[in-house]
């Protein structure tokens, strides 16, 4: 039988919420589910989003104010007015997803972070060893900061009543963060010991700029060596959160290692390329269609400061292009990917954002943001949260309703820490 769950008072939308059915290409159940011997389908749930950006535009700039008048002690409550609307309005089947965060909890952890932040930006005015110094602390803190705001996120987020956990361990969260640290540190500690000035003597002067190249050459090679790691950091951060998200008894795990991120990146670099290069070619078509009459029947000084605010346009709009095209690919290729390999042995996630949606979303956004001088942001975020969200649905091995039994048994036999999160109430919205 298929039937199409829609969120209560919400109109009916055909295009957009699937009829649930099985699923073939999901393994089957190790046996019959309720008796009988019969094979019982699983479920297809479609994410939606209901929000509003009128709606949200009145949370946002109420949360706006409140943060500029309390100079940011108010940024918790806005957090949570924030995550309940969103959550709230995502529904996946015919149940919205909620969040349970006590922004007085939350408060402690801004304050924490607040603290970090301005040791960190303070401690560099004082003596470049004092920077150096903040900078290691904060790359030892980092991890274990990641590990608990996943588990308060997780764990104040349900569905259907149901709490999410993030199971992961300390350990695994300096695995996956700890090693892009070292490159940064050793830059910041080689520009450090750059020199500010040459001395006067000759032999002194030519050995500070001997000095000076090398350390420019190590500074360069830490910067090369970080950027040949984000592919890696990217994914090693998206699998410890991806192999570590549970409900119920409903563990994930994410399916594929870093050479499916390294090639994301590559394409994406190349896309990039090459949308910069498209846009500089039309431009110079242009150029050559129309002709430079401006600079050609000015002569002289204006001719000269035409050909160069052209110039100057070309360049800012190839890399506008470059930037547009590049961040799309990688939002929408990304999301793809992650999600599409993170599976379980109950449930599967398949996503299909497309590049062209996307990217005509995102000039949108830019501009109407331009043109309203940022009041078009709320509107923006509800637009761009329903493209991604609706380009899920979830696929079960069994039967919904049997998942959620089996998850409310293990919630009764097992008390999980709902609130483990809760300790300093991070969240960094990862």
């Amino acid at each position: 039988m298929k039937s199409v769950y829609a969120a209560p008072g919400a109109p009916h939308r055909p295009d957009s919420q699937p009829p649930f059915r099985g699923d073939s290409s999901l393994p089957p159940p190790d046996g019959p589910i309720g008796g009988g011997g019969a094979m019982v389908l699983g479920s297809e749930l479609p994410v939606r989003f209901t929000a509003s950006g009128s709606e949200y535009f009145r949370i946002w700039i109420v949360n706006l104010l409140l943060t500029f008048v309390t100079l940011g002690l108010y940024y918790p409550w806005a957090k949570v007015r924030k995550l309940r609307y969103f959550y709230g309005n995502t529904w996946v089947g015919e149940h919205a997803l909620d969040f349970h965060g006590d922004a007085r909890r939350m408060l402690r952890g801004t304050l924490l972070v607040g603290v970090l932040f301005i040791a960190y930006s303070t401690a560099g005015q004082f003596s470049p060893l004092a920077g150096v110094i903040a900078l290691v602390i904060v790359s030892l803190l980092w991890p274990a900061l990641l590990r608990t705001s996943m588990r308060f996120r997780l764990a104040n987020t349900s569905w259907r009543g149901l709490r999410f956990q993030f199971n992961g361990g300390m350990s695994g969260a300096y695995k996956a963060l700890l090693p892009a640290s070292v490159p940064a540190i050793v830059f910041v500690a080689l520009s450090t010991l750059m020199p500010q000035e040459s001395p006067p003597d000759p032999d002194a002067a030519s050995a500070v700029a001997e000095s000076a190249t090398w350390i420019g050459v190590g500074m360069g090679a830490s910067v090369l060596v970080l950027l040949a790691m984000l592919p890696w950091m990217v994914w090693a951060v998206r699998r410890y959160q991806h192999d570590h998200y549970a409900l119920g008894r409903v563990q994930t795990s994410l399916r594929t290692g870093p050479g499916s991120f390294y090639a994301l990146f590559g394409k994406c670099l190349g896309v990039s390329l090459l949308a910069m290069v498209a846009i500089a070619v039309l431009l110079l078509v242009v150029a050559v269609v129309f002709g430079f009459s401006l600079t050609f029947a000015a002569e002289g000084r204006s001719g000269s400061v035409a050909a160069a605010v052209f110039g100057v346009i070309a360049i800012i709009a190839a890399y506008l292009a470059m930037i547009a095209v590049g961040n799309t690919y990688l939002a929408s290729r990304l999301q793809n990917l992650v999600w599409n390999r993170t599976k379980s042995t109950e449930v599967r996630f398949v996503s299909a954002l497309r590049l062209g949606p996307l990217f005509r979303l995102t000039l949108k956004n830019w501009l109407l943001i331009a043109l309203t001088l940022g009041f078009y942001w709320p509107f923006a975020a509800v637009a761009s949260a329903r493209l991604k969200l609706e380009a899920v649905t979830i696929h079960t091995r069994r039967p919904v309703e049997d998942l959620v039994a089996r998850a409310n048994r293990k919630r009764e036999t097992d008390a999980t820490g709902e609130v483990a999160g809760d300790l300093f109430g991070l969240d960094f919205g990862l």
